[in-house]
């Protein structure tokens, strides 16, 4: 048995590769995510049926049902009144392919890892890895389900830290999955210094950490503000950043806050990448620490653009794309840097 804890490099090989594809399947299940969110769909279906709601409406009473679920909600109310059927379809399939998508994906991982375990080609150490993730998957379901229950009732939206937490769990299911992936993936060891392996983990962290605040933008639709750059409307602290009373939470519940935070986060991650660009120059991880620096470059390059832009939808998806590989890029240089391949 092989340390990955496949019975055999060709298993773990198989393993890796749809472990891969798991991770191309989140990472669309977030940019998805992302399309609801910018198309104010997210709120269309007001009920969680983790079974019967895979059958979208088929007839024109079970569609005018769902249409009058949704009349009852305030952000039909306050945002959408008088919208027509046809349109309450349109934000209605955005919604449903979603919640499709997050049951092909539990699917799409439940049927070949029992076929890898009933075939014998994974050890206890693994399969424990592989139920853990599968249970990740689960959680997800259901704090996607707490995520839209907060815009039910009392808001015409749902809450900016729910929408956070539960991108946050789908980065973190992509990232152990691409790590697991990568330790079945056959390749050489390499060696690098304590700075390096200690830098690299600090920028995959720095990276998930900018994601989470670019949840927060997109929770608080403040990307659709400020739009100017480098300072946000002439000024480098915009207005509103605090209100009168200056309380910690204002960090998360203004739009100046959560955009300015964001910009931010980027410039931190640019000086990183940067730092980490030089540092490796010399050592096996420079090819890793050249693609990672292009990459936040590039996604930084795409982030002035959304703004300026006013975040149109397939600026902010590709941006939302972009986060994803980057993330994979730095949790690429880590793995490496860790000396488990090379």
């Amino acid at each position: 048995m092989t340390q990955s804890g496949a019975t055999s490099p060709a298993a773990a090989r198989r393993i890796a590769i749809w472990l891969f594809i798991m991770c191309a399947l989140v990472a669309l299940m977030v940019i998805v995510g992302g399309a609801t969110r910018l198309t104010d769909s997210g709120l269309s279906i007001t009920e969680w049926r983790p079974v019967t709601g895979a059958i979208p409406p088929l007839s024109e009473a079970h569609w005018l049902s769902e249409f009058e679920k949704y009349k009852t909600i305030p952000e039909y109310e306050e945002v959408n009144f008088g919208m027509t059927l046809h349109e309450f379809k349109a934000i209605y399939w955005w919604e449903w392919g979603h919640r499709f998508l997050g049951r092909l994906i539990g699917i799409a991982f439940l049927v070949p890892m029992i076929v890898f375990m009933v075939t014998g080609q994974v050890k206890k150490p693994l399969a424990l890895k592989l139920f853990g993730l599968f249970a990740l998957g689960g959680m997800q379901g259901v704090l996607g389900w707490w995520m839209v229950s907060s815009g039910l009732a009392d808001r015409v939206d749902v809450s900016q830290y729910r929408l956070a937490a539960h991108l946050s769990l789908a980065v973190i299911v992509f990232a152990a999955q691409f790590w697991l992936a990568l330790d079945l993936w056959p390749s050489k060891i390499i060696s690098v210094s304590r700075n390096l392996r200690i830098g690299a983990s600090a920028l995959a962290v720095g990276v998930f950490a900018q994601m989470v605040l670019g949840a927060f933008v997109a929770g608080l639709r403040a990307g659709r503000t400020f739009n100017t750059w480098p300072l946000m409307d002439g000024k480098i602290f915009p207005d509103g950043y605090f209100t009168a009373n200056r309380e910690f939470n204002d960090l998360f519940e203004t739009m100046a806050a959560v955009q300015f935070n964001h910009r931010l986060g980027a410039y931190i991650l640019a000086a990183a990448a940067i730092w980490f660009f030089i540092a490796a120059r010399k050592s096996p991880l420079r090819p890793r620490a050249n693609m990672l620096a292009a990459m936040i470059g590039l996604q930084i390059f795409l982030g002035i653009w959304t703004v300026l832009a006013a975040t149109p939808i397939g600026l902010g998806l590709a941006h939302q794309a972009g986060a994803m590989l980057v993330f994979a890029g730095a949790l690429y240089a880590a793995h490496g840097a860790r000396g488990h391949s090379g």
